[in-house]
């Protein structure tokens, strides 16, 4: 079986013409990347309304017959496994809101590849993290990301539509005692949103004895509102951190999203991700797949390699197989957010997954 991508801005194609896709050995690109990480989204559902993700009223759900199932998605994990890939990353949408949350979790932490078990993380916005964080730890999450964009209730509130930082707190505070380390909290760093707490949420941060990473706003946003002039740059994070702390670059970083730092000589550290200024595309590993069994070699990807015919069609591990293959083969050098003719994903973020 082969398969194509399928532009989003098009009916979905079920077949196409043959394309010279590997068959064997792991799953390599063109250009020489080695695919070792699955981002699995588990709902478009969320319980806040970040306004650079999702607007507050009218959002249009996935069908619910059409979000994989918990066999669905370790099948494609299990498949991901044997070619290579060595950590899922379960998101969302909210991945907590998932009722099957905890079994999801156990069936994936059970799958070994090649080079043995799989490495399972989270990534959440906390608000129902203190009552499952137990149950996850028992099933397996090693773990958790954990998304904090502001300590100021007001700010909060704006920001993300619900009256919700308390809970958010707490569940960081959970997941502080926890043994889910690291520890790493997310803040999107935005002009005139939450520019002036870039210190403040460190210090956050390093007294959780986690590390803060900020991340460059990027078009992802479901109402197509995103500016460059409201994004907030790696030069100016790092210029800001560096008024408070001597910053040291950490090499190694591989095909990590983040850029890193010791505060100070270490051992604390803080990171950045650049999608927008300073691409890593080159050294890319990741792979997504939506809630509703869609593939995404790009997070900005236009188009998707479509699963579900092959889970529900009894197709086997044989047509998995081919769609993962294909959907690296497809992928492109890099996301060219920065070239003229970028096109933002049709998708929000809530949709494609984090």
């Amino acid at each position: 079986m082969v398969a194509v991508p399928v532009v989003l801005e098009t009916r979905r194609a079920q077949a196409a013409a043959p394309r010279e896709v590997p068959t064997s050995g792991p799953l390599v690109d063109t250009h020489g990347r080695v695919h070792r990480d699955l981002r699995i989204s588990l709902t478009d559902r969320c319980s806040l309304r970040c306004t650079y993700c999702m607007p507050e009223q009218g959002n249009e759900w996935l069908a619910r017959t059409s979000i994989l199932t918990l066999d669905e998605i370790e099948q494609v994990a299990r498949v991901g496994a044997t070619l290579g890939i060595s950590t899922f990353r379960l998101t969302g949408g909210e991945p907590l809101l998932r009722p099957d949350i905890v079994e999801v979790v156990q069936r994936l932490a059970a799958i070994e590849g090649p080079g043995g078990p799989v490495e399972l993380a989270m990534t959440t916005n906390g608000i129902r993290l203190r009552e499952y964080l137990p149950a996850l730890a028992a099933a397996g999450l090693q773990r958790l990301n954990i998304s904090i964009d502001t300590l100021d209730r007001a700010r909060f509130r704006e920001l993300t539509r619900r009256d919700r930082l308390d809970d958010v707190l707490d569940g960081i505070a959970a997941a502080a005692t926890s043994g889910l380390h690291p520890l790493k909290l997310n803040t999107v760093a935005m002009r005139g949103v939450n520019e002036d707490e870039l210190v403040d949420l460190v210090a956050f941060a390093l007294a959780h004895d986690a590390e803060l990473r900020f991340i460059e706003q990027m078009p992802l946003d479901a109402g197509h509102t995103w500016s460059r002039d409201s994004m907030v740059t790696r030069d100016e994070i790092l210029e800001v951190l560096a008024r408070c702390w001597d910053l040291t670059p950490l090499p190694g970083r591989g095909g990590a999203p983040a850029e890193r730092f010791l505060l100070d000589g270490g051992p604390a550290t803080v990171g950045v991700i650049a999608s927008v200024t300073a691409p890593f595309c080159g050294d890319c590993d990741r792979l997504r797949l939506t809630a509703d069994g869609q593939l995404r070699n790009c997070l900005f990807s236009t188009s998707e390699y479509d699963l579900l015919p092959a889970l529900r069609s009894g197709g086997g591990d044989q047509a998995i197989e081919a769609m993962l293959r294909s959907c690296v083969h497809g992928k492109l050098p890099g996301h060219a957010i920065n070239d003229p003719s970028f096109l933002q994903p049709a998708r929000g973020m809530n949709a494609i997954g984090g």
